[in-house]
């Protein structure tokens, strides 16, 4: 938290006054647009002349001390059930709240930060985020904008959603190793029904009879197998066959209930996230704008991307309203992206993706550690180098194949920017065409940014705004991440001018063919 003292003494220092007149000068200035929706103006107009769109975010958050911030987070990650009962979670550990871990900010520089106070104040977040909407909306006939679901709803609810989600898809590979089959991506890992049907048996989860009746010609076709995206949909929301599932507990092998008992304000606190989300998609599909749902932690994001998907299902019908964020640092982010590709095949919906590295590194490795589960990230830089482009190259594969699929390539990389100019030109995939969205950060990386505007690339940029003093937080770690990114930011502009110069002069990428 230096950044954040930091700023603080010197406007004790200082005075309120010309603090705020040193920090526009410089801070501010540089990351942030302005105060409010009129004062932003200029730095819109000026990024669309150079062919740069603007994704408004507003940036306030909450100015909390790290007790704070973990008492908050206790509170709301934890059930009636487990405050009245014995004290313990059926959740696995990785789906629990630990107090050495409530403040989410920690180790965090880039992304914005919710926690959880009521109701009321989740309200709030929907109006704010509404608000951008209409901006972006009244800014281009193509805008995006962001929103988080931590702050539209209590996230107890998305740790336990993203429990279930685990064990049943964990119960999956373990039903594939039963049955020889190990080591294989997603797709391609396929269980033999018959087979299955006997194991289950054998459990004592259900009857044979009932155990038939999943199974169906209906429900999976004729192939005599099911991958995972069958076996998910069999706790789709819609079946009432999710009532009744149980999976075996590995420590225990016991046959425990996939889906823990709400009390009846958990099951509104529930449904008001998701009236949330669908009010914000709805007023998105009105205004014409893309609404980008960000990545979070590892134990939100399953009931996240879930959630993400439901809300493509509903509303990319006739184009992608509604993109997801991969996370390309996280061991499965290629498993992740594969298994949404082809359910929106199969189900007629537009694909949308945003692809990032990932903003929780450092904490997801502190925590897996200390907490004792698996590491989720990708053990090297590289590692997650090499994750990024098989992502994006399979993403740009189905655009070459489905005109209606759309991606953002949210990164500062310049391999990656150099990687994904070159595999569009080698895929026939032509800026006009309007797939593949570039974006940056305000004051990051304008040598990317703007020659790729200039040539006629989608690209955006995000542009907080905010009163100064209700966004020093964000600005206290944007400072702290922008001093390591600017020791190589003059080489990057030599080398990235250099060589999109080149590329405008010979117009191989930036003109379809006659």
């Amino acid at each position: 938290m230096q950044g954040r003292e930091l700023l603080h003494l010197t406007r004790r220092l200082l005075g309120q006054r010309l603090f705020e007149k040193l920090m526009k000068m410089t801070f501010y200035g540089q990351f942030v647009a302005g105060e409010d929706q009129e004062s932003i103006r200029p730095v819109i107009q000026h990024n669309r002349a150079f062919g740069v769109g603007s994704i408004l975010d507003y940036g306030v958050e909450e100015d909390l001390s790290p007790e704070e911030a973990e008492r908050k987070e206790m509170e709301s990650c934890t059930s009636a059930v487990e405050r009245e009962g014995s004290g313990t979670s059926k959740r696995e550990r990785q789906y629990q709240a630990h107090p050495a871990f409530g403040d989410r900010r920690d180790g965090v520089i880039s992304a914005r930060t919710y926690f959880y106070a009521s109701e009321a104040k989740c309200d709030s977040h929907m109006e704010t985020f509404l608000r951008c909407i209409e901006a972006s909306g009244g800014a281009s006939d193509d805008g995006f904008s962001a929103i988080k679901l931590t702050a539209l709803g209590r996230p107890q609810f998305l740790l336990q959603f993203s429990d279930v989600l685990t064990k049943w898809r964990r119960f999956f590979h373990q039903m594939a190793a039963e049955q020889g089959k190990t080591g294989l991506a997603a797709m391609d890992t396929k269980l033999e029904v018959a087979v299955l049907q006997e194991s289950v048996a054998k459990m004592g989860i259900a009857s044979r009879t009932e155990i038939e009746n999943w199974f169906t010609a209906e429900t999976l076709g004729v192939s005599g197998t099911l991958d995972l995206l069958d076996w998910n949909s069999l706790i789709d929301s819609r079946t009432e066959l999710s009532k009744h599932l149980v999976v075996p507990n590995m420590q225990t092998g016991q046959l425990e209930p996939l889906l823990s008992r709400f009390t009846e304000e958990e099951e509104l606190q529930m449904t008001r996230m998701l009236q949330r989300m669908d009010i914000l998609a709805k007023k998105a599909a009105e205004m014409g704008v893309r609404l980008m749902v960000d990545a979070e932690q590892t134990y939100f994001q399953p009931a996240i991307s879930r959630l993400t998907l439901e809300m493509q299902r509903k509303f990319n019908v006739e184009k992608p309203l509604i993109f997801n964020t991969y996370q390309c640092y996280l061991k499965d982010a290629y498993d992740n992206v594969t298994l949404d590709v082809e359910l929106a095949r199969r189900e007629g919906w537009c694909f949308g993706a945003k692809l990032v590295r990932g903003a929780y590194m450092a904490q997801e490795r502190t925590r897996a550690a200390e907490i004792g589960y698996e590491d989720p990230i990708n053990p090297t830089y590289e590692a997650t180098n090499a994750m990024y482009h098989r992502c994006l190259n399979y993403v740009l594969e189905e655009l070459k194949h489905n005109s209606k699929a759309k991606v953002m390539v949210a990164s500062h990389n310049e391999d990656t920017v150099h990687f994904t100019l070159r595999r569009m030109e080698e895929l026939g995939l032509y800026p006009a065409d309007r797939q593949v969205y570039f974006g940056q950060l305000l004051g990051m990386c304008d040598q990317i940014s703007f020659p790729l505007g200039q040539a006629g690339f989608p690209v955006y940029k995000y542009v907080p705004y905010g009163p100064v003093m209700d966004v020093l937080p964000y600005l206290s770690r944007r400072a702290l991440e922008n001093s390591s990114v600017m020791k190589g930011a003059w080489r990057e502009r030599q080398l990235l001018w250099q060589e999109l110069k080149r590329r405008i002069r010979t117009g191989s990428l930036f003109h379809r063919p006659a």
